[in-house]
């Protein structure tokens, strides 16, 4: 383990102690994370947090707007990527070509695209998936419990209803920090099927 590896894991065991949360589940070695549910600008804490405990580096993608001073500053050094969400595929392209290459990609995308409820998830996993041949995990959080988490990995089967059937029955048990803004995981695209 490299020196800011241990420095991470050790800053992740304390601030875990101390807020009381745990960490459950494998860790995958390449894939597209689903964060979900996604309510509070805490997700992100305690995404690093599950990170540095499980010693890798997630690449979160985070609106570009939150990228201004120190923020920023930090959230680059923590793996987060900028995202134009008027423009995002300059960005996807760049990242789907560094997981061609990457032994240890891990993408991360909170589904729902902001912490207020939405009616849909933005389907940008489901599509990146598919587009790189990458599995899902589905990575969460659970406020009540206090557990975030690496869920199951598995790859999409392209058969949108019964891949989301799946996501939706894992995050089925699952409530944010801020439980009144999770939405039910449904994409745009199972209305138009």
């Amino acid at each position: 383990m490299s020196p800011l590896a241990r420095l991470r894991w050790l800053v992740a065991q304390v601030l875990l102690r101390l807020s009381r949360w745990r960490t459950t589940g494998e860790v995958p070695r390449k894939g597209v994370l689903v964060g979900a549910p996604h309510t509070s600008n805490w997700d992100w804490v305690l995404t690093m947090l599950l990170a540095w405990d499980s010693g890798v580096t997630i690449r979160l993608l985070v609106k570009k707007e939150f990228f201004k001073g120190p923020i920023g500053w930090i959230l680059l050094r923590t793996g987060a990527v900028p995202l134009d969400r008027e423009n995002p595929g300059e960005t996807i392209r760049r990242l789907i070509a560094d997981a061609e290459t990457d032994e240890t990609f891990l993408l991360g995308i909170a589904a729902e695209g902001t912490r207020s409820k939405v009616e849909h998830w933005k389907s940008g996993f489901y599509r990146i998936s598919q587009q790189t041949g990458l599995p899902i995990t589905l990575a969460f959080l659970d406020g009540p419990s206090r557990t975030v988490g690496w869920g199951p990995t598995f790859p999409l089967t392209g058969d949108i209803g019964t891949d989301m059937d799946r996501i939706r029955a894992f995050y089925a048990d699952k409530t944010g920090i801020r439980p009144e803004l999770a939405g039910t995981p449904r994409l745009r695209e199972e209305d138009d099927a």
